[in-house]
């Protein structure tokens, strides 16, 4: 990309697309297009259809989703599978149809089998059955790599895809009923101590393994990569490194300052046991990510105290 490259961010009012549109400003990029859910929805087919042939632009970051966490993809399964089809086909069909130099598509981590070797390789994709709870999100994003790949094997487009691990962040969604395991619980903490509670409940075990990339750390991989790579085949961004939820409650926990105790509860889904990335193909490709898991949550910290009200 070029400093002056038109560049559209799908989705640059969530997590993952507010980075993006962060880093390409830190690193000068000036000539980038957003439009708000009411200047254009994306599951709108004339709509999007209608934006690329007056846009006309040349590099796309299709971050837009609908995402949430174990209970939201337990509860709107249709909502999830659905809204991300929807917005994958048009997003990507239009980059097609106005040749778009480049587009890439996020994923997750989520589309690998459940019962998945440790660490995850690119290439154990649909080599087993999905975990059941978040199946239809699974399905609609390994459908959108195989368009990317697909659309590059008929008409030589050039679409990558990425499956970053559990991002969490700045602008992340810290709603209860929709959250993420990460911004679900540093809520809760804060909650719990602001209102002087003596404990925080939190769902399952604490035995399932998980990984956690700070979200900036994920949108400089996304621009590096749409500068340094050219192949069909997925690429995972990660840390490389995981730890127990347990772990991460009590890291949160002290980050936050409570004092209570932590009660298990244990009639909650735990959700796939253990989902670790194998990052060595990005570490070959020469990225690799910079913040810790205590430094990138003490900065999630601050900005949700500095935003709390909104």
């Amino acid at each position: 990309m070029k400093k002056d490259s038109k560049i559209f961010v799908a989705g640059h009012n969530g997590l993952v697309g507010s980075a993006i549109l962060r880093q390409l400003q830190k690193e000068d990029y000036s000539n980038l297009i957003c439009k708000n859910r009411d200047g254009l929805d994306l599951l709108d087919s004339s709509a999007v259809e209608e934006f690329f042939s007056i846009e006309k632009p040349e590099y796309v970051f299709l971050a837009a989703a609908k995402v949430g966490g174990i209970h939201a993809n337990n509860t709107y399964p249709a909502d999830f599978i659905f809204q991300n089809l929807q917005v994958q086909n048009n997003v990507i069909h239009n980059a097609y149809l106005n040749n778009v130099k480049k587009l890439i598509f996020l994923g997750s981590s989520c589309i690998y089998p459940r019962e998945c070797p440790q660490p995850i390789k690119e290439e154990f994709l649909l080599t087993g059955p999905l975990e059941k709870t978040n199946e239809a999100y699974a399905v609609a994003k390994i459908a959108g790599i195989k368009m990317c790949q697909s659309y590059n094997k008929q008409y030589g487009t050039k679409f990558i895809s990425v499956m970053p691990t559990n991002l969490y962040g700045i602008n992340d969604n810290f709603d209860l009923e929709t959250s993420h395991v990460l911004p679900a619980l540093l809520k809760k903490f804060h909650d719990a101590k602001i209102n002087n509670e003596s404990e925080v409940v939190m769902w399952g075990s604490g035995s399932p393994m998980r990984e956690f990339l700070f979200v900036d750390d994920m949108a400089d991989a996304c621009v590096y990569l749409m500068n340094n790579y050219d192949e069909g085949e997925i690429v995972n961004i990660g840390t490389g490194e995981d730890l127990a939820i347990k772990d991460l409650a009590l890291l949160i926990k002290d980050i936050v300052g409570f004092k209570g105790k932590i009660v298990n509860d244990i009639s909650k889904p735990d959700g796939t046991p253990r989902k670790l990335l194998d990052v060595s193909k990005l570490r070959d490709l020469g990225w690799k990510h910079e913040t810790g898991l205590r430094k990138g949550i003490e900065k999630t910290y601050v900005w949700f105290l500095e935003n709390y009200k909104n």
